[in-house]
């Protein structure tokens, strides 16, 4: 192959003539359509769809509810929640001269036996639980949080010691 005579012919030499990139031949459109045919959703569909989505819905914040019930403690986080107990405070009104008995321990959910809605965890192990109830302060908001209560004792057949809770403090 003789390049020296036509320098055009060479594979290193582009020429104006010829294009670097092979346009589409013209039986082959440049833009491809799509196809016309829109699939619409049918009635039947968007009201099982929007069926499944409500009890998905529900299902989960049944499961969520189980779960916060048996661990006793709440989904939002006590950060979270403006009704929060707040270190220092002081809940319930407990007259000095009924509620004289004072414990201190950390709550949790669950009495003993049927005695008691919940129970202060205190070092020395189980003998050691104080075993609650009380009909003017809510507990529930004070679980897994360590407090001082001031209540009376009540006799118990099960629980070591078993008191009336009527004045709570976060500590």
């Amino acid at each position: 192959m003789d390049n020296k005579k036509n320098p055009q012919s060479s594979p290193f030499v582009k020429s104006a003539a010829q294009p670097a990139v092979s346009s589409p031949s013209k039986s082959e459109p440049v833009m491809k359509s799509f196809s016309d045919k829109k699939e619409k959703v049918t009635g039947g569909k968007a009201v099982l769809t929007l069926v499944l989505m409500i009890l998905l819905g529900v299902g989960v914040g049944y499961g969520a509810s189980l779960v916060s019930a048996k661990t006793g403690t709440s989904i939002v986080p006590g950060s979270l929640n403006p009704n929060a107990p707040q270190k220092g405070k002081t809940y319930g009104n407990g007259d000095p001269s009924v509620f004289k008995d004072t414990a201190e321990g950390v709550l949790k959910n669950g009495g003993i036996e049927g005695e008691g809605q919940y129970h202060l965890v205190r070092p020395g192990g189980d003998s050691q639980n104080v075993y609650l109830t009380s009909s003017s302060v809510d507990l529930s908001q004070f679980i897994d949080q360590k407090i001082k209560v001031w209540g009376e004792t009540q006799t118990a057949q099960h629980a070591g010691w078993l008191m009336d809770v009527g004045k709570v403090q976060v500590e």
